[in-house]
């Protein structure tokens, strides 16, 4: 536990010692089942992007967003289902609801930037949980990458409905997700632990066609 209380809410170091190794959600399917290699001639790329920093904000957009440019330089998304992200593009929040967001960071950053948002917010009316150990993320690039997702999901992928900088919740192969995209090559999957090694056989099924492989 961390050595700040915050009212009645401790905030808590969720990454273990470094003597701990640290196994991804994927650990299991990589060291199980089928791992393609990735090639030039690949249509699709998969690569899980573990042990990222996962928060999410609930609170007044006036008051959060103030918080969120302080802490982060980054201003919450200005409509519904927006997405945005720093200059390094390691760093995102995400609209999930009306008074609701999500922000990425990376891996050990989480508590500090916790710890400063709370500072930074005071006294408001807010909520932040840190639910890095239930998620991670997948990112797929690729020429077939549409294709798969067209395959994977009901929801329309075509550019002119899913450009840049949107993100929507979305069934997806029987399961549910978070689907972004944060540029014009790259989609991601922000997906719950649980439903890691399912949706990893899923997807390796659904772009076999179009030669996918793994980067790891």
């Amino acid at each position: 536990m961390s050595d700040i209380t915050y009212g009645k809410v401790a905030t808590f170091n969720t990454h273990p010692d470094a003597s701990i190794p640290k196994e991804s959600p994927l650990s299991v399917a990589y060291n199980t089942g089928s791992v393609p290699a990735a090639s030039s001639g690949s249509g699709i790329l998969f690569k899980e992007q573990a042990f990222l920093g996962h928060l999410i904000l609930r609170g007044g957009a006036i008051v959060l967003d103030e918080a969120v440019r302080k802490v982060l330089g980054i201003s919450l998304p200005g409509q519904p289902l927006g997405l945005a992200l720093d200059a390094s593009g390691e760093r995102s929040v995400q609209w999930l609801s009306p008074d609701e967001w999500l922000v990425i960071v990376p891996g050990g950053e989480e508590l500090d930037v916790e710890q400063r948002l709370r500072d930074a917010l005071g006294d408001a009316h807010y909520a932040i949980v840190d639910v890095s150990g239930g998620q991670t993320l997948i990112s797929l690039e690729g020429e077939k990458v549409r294709e798969l997702l067209m395959k994977s999901t009901s929801y329309d992928v075509h550019p002119s409905n899913f450009p840049v900088g949107k993100a929507v919740s979305v069934v997806f192969g029987k399961s549910s997700l978070i689907l972004r995209r944060p540029s014009e090559e790259r989609y991601e999957l922000v997906l719950r632990r649980s439903f890691a090694d399912y949706l990893y056989r899923w997807i390796l099924d659904a772009g076999a066609e179009y030669g996918i492989g793994v980067q790891r």
